[in-house]
């Protein structure tokens, strides 16, 4: 077996290879592309981002290469490793060819996409001579949005589905995802702007009405709050539901309720029973999706759900999707802060090995002033939350709403006192769940929300900045081929 100093040797070692005519020294097994890209030569792509892996797809990238042999062939340089004597040629004949029947074949699927516009126009295509079908496709099925989803988020929430001409980019059976988390990394990608990319991951804040600011997001309003419910902090999202139920704003609920041990699952509340059985807050992400679709197929139209951010999102998105089919659908939307999720599996493993306990058996968790606290047996042990990270759900780093910006009333622990619990009203209808709420009020330190809130979007910034990076010098190289 090689020694870890043979491994580093073969992964450093370097390769002689001819790239248009230049002789260049190129570390065995790196693409051509990015041999090519290190001494300047630029090779157009529209699939290609280097964080994620290779994949061929748009052939944009296509070179001519010839081996050691002499054999001559066209090869995709994304994926194509240099090796010891190879010549390349970018602009032979044969590679300008193929490029214009790319790119004329991809102008006909997508005729209004500027960028392939330019690109067609470089190598003297100005429109396409081919069938179009759609003139308002603008996806060209380069993949970058699904691999993002999967290689960098982990979440996977769309990929391809069908083949041939049928082919497209979707959530499992075309529906609405469970697994999305409205992180945007798809739409950073997409080569072409799709709107359609845009359409399945934005939804619209048009409902909110307040003043908006830069950590919080919209807010009409802003207190703590504590009810007389025994619940998590001041109960108060118990105390929402209770109170808009026995006023008939909504008469189903969604909530995330405690099954056997510590996992979760989420559940309809039609009655105080119910909803009272889910107070407590559980720091899991349960999809909410279909239990809110199983509702509306039933013929619901009042509905409350409660979630964290990428839950809330998702609900925006639903309620604003389905809205011409059902312009009588209200959707009330109450979000818990949320700095990450976690993996149930994987906390119940944490928290044996850092504290000793059997999560099932916790009466309560909490997090507070950075520590993550399990009350169990008339106990409490805490570790740090940062300890945790090995339990955190894949994405979590990568989203950057810590306080429920689609929500019309959030609610969390942090800027109020012990035993209260901060309120963002951010809608009319958040703000008519909120009148007539018996509640015992405070001041907020909105400072403290702020800090937390602005402290997850630089996280999710600094997660994302590899894939910018790799953004940014593709725009470079694309100047540099225009």
């Amino acid at each position: 077996m090689a020694s870890e100093m043979e491994k580093t040797e073969l992964e450093n070692r370097e390769v002689t290879i001819v790239i248009d005519g230049a002789e260049v020294k190129a570390r065995e097994g790196t693409s051509v592309l990015v041999a090519a890209r290190e001494i300047g030569i630029e090779i157009p792509t529209l699939c290609y981002n280097d964080v994620l892996s290779p994949f061929g797809a748009c052939r944009l990238c296509s070179v001519e290469i010839t081996n050691a042999h002499g054999k001559k062939r066209i090869v995709t340089s994304c994926n194509y490793p240099v090796k010891e004597g190879l010549v390349i040629d970018t602009q032979s004949a044969k590679v300008l060819n193929v490029r214009r029947s790319l790119l004329e074949l991809l102008l006909s699927r997508c005729p209004k996409v500027t960028r392939l516009k330019n690109l067609a126009q470089m190598y003297g295509i100005e429109k396409p001579t081919l069938w179009v079908e759609d003139e308002e496709e603008d996806c060209i099925l380069c993949g970058l949005c699904t691999r993002v989803c999967s290689e960098l988020i982990g979440v996977s929430a769309i990929n391809f589905a069908k083949r041939g001409v049928e082919r497209e980019v979707t959530a499992p059976y075309q529906d609405f995802s469970n697994d999305c988390i409205g992180c945007g990394g798809c739409a950073m990608v997409c080569p072409t702007g799709s709107k359609k990319i845009r359409i399945h991951t934005y939804a619209s804040v048009s409902h909110l009405k307040g003043t908006r600011d830069e950590n919080l997001g919209v807010c009409r309003d802003v207190f703590s709050a504590k009810s007389s419910i025994e619940g998590q902090d001041g109960g108060v999202v118990t105390a929402l539901l209770l109170s808009g139920f026995e006023r008939g704003l909504f008469d189903a609920a969604i909530v995330v309720q405690r099954k056997e041990g510590y996992s979760a699952e989420a559940v309809i509340a039609e009655n105080a029973d119910e909803i009272t059985k889910a107070k407590g807050t559980k720091y899991l992400r349960i999809s909410i999706t279909p239990k809110l679709m199983e509702l509306i197929e039933k013929g619901k139209r009042k509905i409350a759900v409660v979630g964290v951010p990428c839950q809330a999102r998702a609900a925006r998105k639903i309620q604003q999707t389905l809205q011409n089919d059902f312009p009588d659908l209200e959707i009330t939307i109450i979000g818990l802060f949320c700095y990450e999720a976690f993996d149930y599996e994987k906390l119940k493993e944490e928290t044996k090995r850092l504290l000793d306990v059997d999560l099932d058996k916790a009466e309560k968790t909490q997090i507070q002033k950075g520590k993550f606290i399990v009350q169990i047996g008339g106990q409490e042990k805490a570790c740090r939350v940062k300890e945790l990270d090995d339990a955190i759900e894949k994405g979590c780093p990568f989203c950057s709403d810590f306080t429920a910006l689609f929500a019309d009333v959030s609610v969390g622990s942090v800027g109020s006192e012990s035993g209260f619990s901060t309120v963002l009203v951010r809608s009319e209808r958040g703000g008519k769940l909120c009148e007539k709420l018996e509640i015992i009020r405070g001041s907020v330190q909105k400072e403290a929300v702020a800090k937390l809130s602005n402290f997850k979007k630089i996280r999710a910034r600094k997660n994302f900045e590899p894939l910018l990076a790799g953004i940014r010098a593709v725009r470079i190289a694309k100047k540099v081929v225009e």
